[in-house]
Parts: C-alpha cells; structure tokens; sequence
C-alpha cells in the first residue's frame, strides 16, 4: 500500500490522530499537579487542626496516605468518566484507546494507576517519561501497556 493510499485510509475511517509530545503533556502534567496538590490541600487541611496527619501507619502518616488516594483517583477517574484530567483539557489533549474503543477500567488501572505508581516510587524510572518524545505515537512506557495514546482533542 503507498503512503497516499495510507493516508486516504486513515482519514476515511477517522482514526487519524494529531498526537500530543513530550513537551505538551508535561505542561498538562505540571497543570494537574497544581490542581491535586491544591485538592490535597483543602481537603486534607482539617487532618492537622486534629492531629491526625501526624499519625504514623508503617512507614507513612495518615496525611500522606490520603494524599497518595486523592491523587491516584483524581487521574484514574477524570481520565475514565472524561477522557482527560483537567492539565490536559487546558492543553486540548485527551487519551483514547488504540483500536478507538471507549476507555475501560484495566486500560486506566494500568496506565493511571501501576504506570504512575512505578514512575513515583522508582525515581529513575521517571526518565521513561522521554519515550514520549521519542516514540513514533509519542507513547511513554505506561501507555505502550495500555494501549493507549494522548491525542490533541478535535
């Protein structure tokens, strides 16, 4: 098949996709940071006027805990129920599946959930992050298991 032939294709069955670089979705990225750490602070806040962010659980605090939930679930299910976080509506991205199926909750325990984990407990895996600038569907490695990708929003 030739590459005109390629194209034609892509764009009569509408899977032609703009994706979205490194650069785009660390300012997405930076953009729901701001937002969750400020979630974690009003909603966590109370914790210290009672003492409880001081409780120790093992190794973590209570505060540190419930943060850790807040942040997992502020991707996990923006991402589900939209599509998108808030970062990336401000930037026009969203994550959609590679076959365009609508997003299912393995795809995003994957990808939000074990694929962040990893990259934040393992600081060196944070330089994964660059697969994204590097790959041909602008992927990172969290998404190559999900099978998904970041799009620019039509």
């Amino acid at each position: 098949m030739s590459e005109n032939q390629e194209i034609t294709t892509e764009i009569a069955s509408g899977d032609h996709h703009s994706y979205a670089g490194f650069w785009m979705r660390f300012w997405a990225y930076l953009a729901d940071l701001l937002i969750v750490f400020s979630l974690n602070g009003i909603l966590l806040s109370p914790f210290k006027f009672i003492g409880g962010g001081e409780m120790d659980v093992g190794f973590w605090t209570v505060i540190g805990i419930a943060g850790a939930i807040v942040f997992y679930l502020y991707f996990l299910l923006m991402t589900k129920y939209y599509g998108k976080t808030l970062g990336k509506m401000i930037f026009g991205l969203r994550v959609v599946r590679e076959d365009q199926e609508p997003l299912k909750w393995s795809d995003l325990l994957i990808r939000e959930v074990i694929g962040r984990f990893i990259y934040r407990v393992f600081w060196f895996m944070s330089l994964f992050y660059l697969f994204v600038a590097f790959t041909e569907q602008k992927q990172g490695i969290h998404d190559m298991f999900a099978d998904t990708r970041v799009v620019f929003d039509r």
